[in-house]
């Protein structure tokens, strides 16, 4: 593989991967019931031992 090829597939390929990448965490986060358990990793660090 040499330049051209890894920088069309980058161009092509690539972008289309980190744009359903990008879309699957905004969804996965803003799915619902996710409320309850993002607050409660909030809390983790504040819990006594």
């Amino acid at each position: 593989m040499d330049y051209t090829t890894l920088r069309h597939f980058a161009d092509s390929w690539g972008l289309l991967a980190m744009t359903i990448f990008v879309a699957g965490v905004f969804i996965f986060a803003l799915r619902p019931g996710s409320k309850e358990a993002a607050e409660r990793a909030a809390q983790i660090p504040l819990k006594e031992d």
